[in-house]
């Protein structure tokens, strides 16, 4: 069985309409967590944490999916 990893991350917004961090050098890195589950109780955590900043946001990356794009690509060029 394949691992599903996930990035939980956030960090305050420039706007919040927008995803684009005011200081990337100031984003929180919640953890990688093997599945969604865990995931989803952290940004959760997190999110609930800081609701009181409507510019703060939390998101989850789903790694996995980055990982199955890179062998993917890396198939394509193999057989080019």
């Amino acid at each position: 069985m394949a691992q599903r990893l996930h990035l939980v991350f956030g960090g305050e917004l420039v706007d919040p309409t927008k995803s684009v961090f005011k200081d990337v050098d100031d984003i929180h890195i919640v953890g990688i967590f093997p599945n969604y589950q865990s995931a989803y109780d952290a940004w959760k955590a997190e999110a609930q944490r800081t609701v009181d900043n409507a510019h703060m946001r939390y998101f989850i990356a789903h790694l996995h999916r980055l990982r199955d794009e890179e062998a993917a690509a890396s198939s394509t060029e193999e057989l080019g």
